[in-house]
């Protein structure tokens, strides 16, 4: 291998990245605002696990509404689900935000928490999904948002713990494990 090359290897390889662990950001100083346009205060959640999921309404994931809706009715006291609208998969999420919440209500009846419409990915990625998808932050594992309806799960200490593909459904042991 030329030197150059190997220069590059070595910089870029895994073992290269050094976390600081003790000065990670922290989720709970992410900016993110509810589908109405306020602020959500995401230190309210401490203590509780936090699911967040890139939701839309035109897929063909989105009857997981139902499932994510059973589960927060089931383990509310120690989970909250955040679904994120989301419209970079297939320009699945068109709505506005009151087409969104209405959809959600009047079809799953979602009672947990949906935020604004963000990126979850590429160049106008919104700061939630930059903690959720880069080790660098979250200090465990990097990812990337595969299609609508993937889910991160954090722990009540504010620790990201895993992410679940699309076809994970919200009643999976993967996830439910946590909460017994």
């Amino acid at each position: 291998m030329n030197p150059l090359k190997a220069f590059a290897a070595t910089l870029f390889s895994k073992n290269s990245v050094t976390i600081d662990y003790n000065n990670l950001p922290s989720i709970y100083d992410i900016k993110i605002n509810n589908l109405q346009g306020k602020a959500i205060d995401l230190n309210q959640f401490k203590n509780k696990y936090i699911l967040f999921v890139n939701v839309a309404s035109k897929c063909g994931f989105t009857p997981q509404y139902k499932d994510l809706q059973n589960l927060y009715d089931l383990h509310k006291d120690k989970l909250q689900i955040i679904g994120v609208p989301c419209n970079q998969f297939g320009s699945q999420e068109p709505g506005t935000a009151d087409t969104i919440e209405s959809f959600c209500q009047v079809n799953y009846g979602v009672s947990f928490l949906i935020t604004e419409k963000i990126a979850v990915k590429g160049r106008q990625q919104h700061p939630l999904y930059s903690w959720l998808t880069k080790k660098e932050k979250n200090g465990k594992k990097s990812s990337t948002v595969k299609w609508n309806f993937q889910k991160y799960l954090v722990s009540p200490e504010g620790q990201w713990l895993d992410y679940y593909y699309s076809t994970t459904k919200p009643n999976s042991s993967k996830i439910t494990k946590y909460l017994k």
